[in-house]
């Protein structure tokens, strides 16, 4: 079982544009909902798969029961602790380059009782999971530290995925993971300074793993992934394909990663099954994953190279 963790479940409003122009009147191309939290887009990718995701983390009573519809209709069975309000919304705008730009809500707060409970469903599933995957923001209210406390309830049995940036990342890997997904942006501003090589980048990946994280999987967006655990280091491109949306790319990729990781498999392995998903998910229009097909279609073209 691949366990996910969820803090910030949103409803995503993607909307399609010929282009944003500010300040002025837009009209709208098409326009489409979905219902996740990078840590719930993450289980979807296990399941289409074929993998077997449980989901929990927070939800919110006013709208949550659109989230467990989604979470059925795709097959993930779930487990929520259940708080007061509705779940953020989020406002995707994406014009004719594919270019996007996005609105975040900042939802209602939490109380720390409500997650002393999140640790508590955390300690008990994770018991049965072969990895726990923690991604995407906090309620408001919550401290970054809390990954920390996130990282430490994990069962010990349990390899350990974070997917954040910033404080909330080194909160976790302060404690220790196992892997950790940054994109290039997400390095970038968590280090504090600009990476403009490819020395640049190993150096800022070895600054995680010195902190305690055994893997970094960095995502170089439309130029693929890197993928080290201080001795050795892969690269893989991306196919040059036609962008649909970005929306959920980096998901795809902790999904398919944490299938390889809970498999055993090579770091090579892990890194070319993550670029698929993520290069399979911008494929795919309306949707923040990818089908299965269309990632057997893109995996069977990637190759990977030794840095």
């Amino acid at each position: 079982m691949i366990l996910t963790v969820c803090m910030s479940p949103c409803t995503d409003v993607t909307i399609e544009l010929d282009s944003l122009n500010i300040g002025k009147t837009n009209i709208v191309k098409s326009k489409y909902m979905t219902f996740g939290g990078k840590a719930l887009n993450v289980a979807i990718g296990v399941a289409r798969l074929g993998g077997e995701p449980y989901a929990t983390g927070l939800m919110y009573n006013e709208n949550g029961y659109m989230f467990e519809r989604e979470l059925d209709k795709e097959g993930v069975p779930f487990r929520f602790i259940w708080n007061k309000g509705r779940a953020r919304e989020n406002y995707k705008f994406i014009d004719n380059r594919s270019m996007l730009t996005e609105v975040n809500d900042v939802g209602v707060e939490v109380t720390k009782e409500k997650t002393d409970e999140v640790l508590g469903m955390v300690r008990m599933l994770s018991r049965d999971a072969a990895v726990t995957v923690i991604s995407g923001g906090l309620p408001r209210g919550v401290d970054s530290s809390f990954y920390g406390d996130l990282v430490n309830a994990v069962a010990p049995t349990s390899l350990k995925i974070v997917d954040a940036a910033g404080e909330r990342l080194f909160a976790a890997i302060d404690v220790g993971v196992d892997m950790v997904k940054p994109n290039l942006d997400e390095l970038e501003n968590t280090l504090g300074r600009r990476i403009e090589s490819k020395e640049d980048m190993l150096a800022g990946c070895k600054e995680l793993l010195d902190r305690g994280a055994k893997r970094v999987l960095l995502s170089l967006g439309k130029q693929g992934a890197v993928i080290t655990d201080g001795e050795k280091s892969y690269y893989c491109k991306s196919l040059n394909v036609a962008v649909n949306s970005t929306v959920g790319a980096g998901d795809g990729m902790v999904a398919a990663a944490a299938m390889k990781l809970a498999e055993k498999a090579p770091l090579s392995e892990i890194l070319r099954a993550g670029v698929a998903a993520g290069t399979a998910t911008v494929m795919t229009t309306g949707k923040t994953s990818f089908t299965k097909e269309k990632f057997n279609e893109v995996i069977a073209n990637l190759r990977v190279s030794e840095l």
